[in-house]
């Protein structure tokens, strides 16, 4: 059956680096090509809960893990959330996997699939998606991510003041009707509702805004990433500027660039629709390029 927008996904667990869990939501059909969706720091697997279906009725097996620390995936015993950390998680994702699946990461997951496809051992993979991440954040922006994640250290005391809070943080976007999008990023601690993933990722956080010789080493990994790459800004990001993408694009022969107006950082969220019609062209052209050369293999035979 193909999946449509809002469909209930089926769940599958995979094992990360070091046996860590990832639990994951999955759409469409089993035989459909393989496109992983992965969620920027501090959220769920449940970003991505209308991108997901919406992507499966265009002939995609979608795939949304939780990374590690976030949602129902397993946290780092010792504390440890290091980048390389979730770039090994998603070698092993994509090794599971197999069949070369198309990335789309954003935010921290466009950084762990950006090293795991630039990096050695590299994973293969037919295409990758940044979403608003690039080699050099804004630390404007991060900063104000990171205030946002660390204000409310002991919860809210329901749903809908978790809503408010986030309705407070992103004014931009209207607020929604149903509080169940809310609900999935939240866990109960007590008497009180905390977000869901594990504080200390927070010290990792800060200490990821850009620190000596990252940029280099973030460009070098798409320089050596052997896949098309799409670096999808928001319009009105705080976090990846205009002159930064640009670069981004300049240094990496490989990489197009495209912005979603009126979207800041968390693009999907924001604009998913005005996303995905994005995301749309770059997908088939991979298709398409990917024709092309099985003819050309068919003529040389």
């Amino acid at each position: 059956m193909t999946a449509r927008a809002g469909a209930l996904p089926q769940r599958r667990d995979f094992i990360g680096h070091d046996g860590i869990p990832l639990t994951a939501d999955v759409w469409g059909e089993a035989s459909a090509p393989p496109l992983v969706l992965l969620h920027g720091g501090g959220q769920t697997r449940h970003a991505w809960g209308w991108t997901g279906p919406r992507l499966a009725t265009l002939g995609w097996r979608v795939i949304a893990p939780d990374l590690r620390g976030h949602g129902t995936s397993g946290w780092s015993a010792d504390g440890d959330y290091d980048l390389d950390l979730f770039a090994q998680d998603v070698r092993a994702l994509v090794a599971e996997l197999g069949n070369e699946p198309v990335l789309v990461g954003a935010s921290l997951g466009g950084l762990s699939s950006l090293l795991a496809a630039g990096e050695a051992p590299r994973a293969a993979m037919r295409a990758l998606v940044l979403v608003d991440v690039a080699h050099r954040p804004d630390p404007r922006g991060v900063r104000r991510i990171v205030a946002f994640m660390r204000g409310r250290p002991d919860g809210f005391t329901s749903v809908g003041e978790a809503a408010a809070a986030v309705a407070a943080y992103l004014p931009h976007r209207p607020r929604p009707d149903a509080l169940a999008g809310i609900r999935n990023n939240l866990r109960r601690s007590g008497d009180h509702w905390v977000w869901h993933w594990d504080p200390r990722m927070l010290d990792s956080f800060e200490g990821r805004m850009d620190p000596p010789g990252m940029a280099e080493r973030l460009l070098d990994a798409a320089r050596h990433a052997d896949v098309p790459i799409l670096l999808v800004r928001g319009g009105i990001s705080d976090v990846v500027r205009e002159d930064i993408a640009e670069q981004f694009c300049d240094r990496v022969p490989k990489a197009r660039r495209v912005d979603v107006a009126d979207a800041g950082h968390m693009v999907a969220g924001d604009r998913n629709d005005h996303f995905i019609d994005a995301i749309v062209p770059f997908l088939e052209g991979i298709e398409g390029m990917e024709e092309m050369d099985g003819m050309e293999g068919i003529e040389r035979s």
